[in-house]
């Protein structure tokens, strides 16, 4: 089943971003460095034009390092475009973004002008805790949950360097079907939509092509059963994910692989591996 989440509100942000987008020298476009792929919204590249763009793979800590070099070395690679991996918490990496913009820019433009940058990205991948980051204090709304930011705000960063803050917004239709189903795992589309019982088998089925190995240390599995669903029901067992009659509790065994993925316990993995998602 397709997973889609595409409510009032993010089209709201779509359209104000667009209206918005004019006004702006350059683009940070935060990703999730698990699912770089999944996470670059269309509507993003498609809006921006010819503008500077900084792809900031954010969540480093989770993702798999050599994933995120193979990333790196691609997005270094297009026109116009920078990518910086990091922590949205770690002001070292951080508050080099506005002298990071600034070079990207021509240098007229650059020189003694004020430079309003836009920051970008799709639900709860971190641009409210960047922004805060890079001043120091909480003036973005952060969450765990995706869709906290409703609003456009903008940012005094430094010395005539400003931060446009959008709400984080998707696209009406996922595509293809997987594209949802990785950001779900990730976070970015809220849970009360999802059916765990179906997300977990999918993320047991992709880590197990991916991550045998984690997934059996994790659990304690002394081998991995074939198919997402037995993966469930393996972990389930390990878990204590008793029902009445003795059956395997599905749902709370998925929930449990599901967020030990998000929080990273079970390793630095990545959903999305190059050469696979990389325009032919």
């Amino acid at each position: 089943m397709a997973i889609n989440w595409f409510p009032g509100h993010m089209n709201k942000a779509r359209k104000e971003i667009a209206k918005a987008m004019p006004k702006v020298s350059l683009i940070f476009e935060v990703l999730d460095a698990r699912i770089p792929f999944s996470g670059e919204n269309p509507l993003v590249s498609e809006l921006r034009g010819d503008k500077p763009c900084i792809k900031l793979l954010n969540k480093i800590d989770l993702a798999d390092p050599v994933v995120t070099d193979a990333w790196m070395s691609y997005y270094n690679s297009l026109d116009g475009v920078h990518a910086l991996p990091m922590q949205a918490t770690v002001p070292k990496i951080v508050r080099q973004l506005p002298a990071l913009g600034k070079r990207l820019l021509p240098a007229d433009r650059a020189k003694d002008r004020e430079v309003l940058a836009m920051i970008v990205g799709i639900p709860n991948v971190g641009k409210s805790t960047i922004i805060n980051t890079l001043k120091g204090r909480g003036v973005a709304k952060t969450g765990n949950v995706p869709a906290v930011t409703r609003q456009q705000q903008r940012v005094a960063i430094d010395h005539k360097f400003y931060l446009l803050d959008t709400p984080g917004f998707l696209w009406p239709r996922l595509s293809p079907v997987e594209c949802g189903y990785r950001l779900a795992a990730t976070g970015s589309i809220r849970d009360g939509i999802l059916e765990f019982g179906q997300l977990g088998t999918f993320l047991a089925e992709e880590l197990s092509a991916r991550y045998p190995e984690a997934l059996m240390k994790r659990y304690k599995l002394p081998d991995l059963p074939e198919g997402g669903e037995a993966i469930i029901h393996a972990i389930g067992a390990k878990r204590g994910c008793i029902q009445k009659g003795g059956t395997i509790d599905m749902h709370k065994a998925s929930e449990i692989l599901i967020m030990e993925f998000r929080q990273g316990k079970i390793g630095r993995l990545s959903l999305e591996h190059p050469p696979n998602y990389l325009p032919t």
